[in-house]
């Protein structure tokens, strides 16, 4: 995950002569706003990967491999 923050970061910062247009009262270089998007994608995506494990843990393995 850390690895896809860090390319994902440094495209956007290689983009942002392209969005620069786009954006309204913030630089398209702002770190705070860099650091808020990392932040918010690395919960949603450890989210993404706790809910479904934390369900898996619930179930007996020779049970699921028998129910198929």
């Amino acid at each position: 995950m850390g690895t896809g923050l860090v390319v994902g970061g440094a495209g956007a910062l290689g983009l942002t002569q392209l969005i620069s247009s786009l954006l309204y009262a913030v630089e398209p270089t702002d770190p705070m706003v860099f650091t808020a998007v990392a932040a918010m994608l690395t919960i949603v995506g450890l989210t993404a990967c706790l809910v479904p494990s934390r369900r898996a843990t619930r179930i007996d393995p020779a049970t699921a491999l028998r129910d198929e």
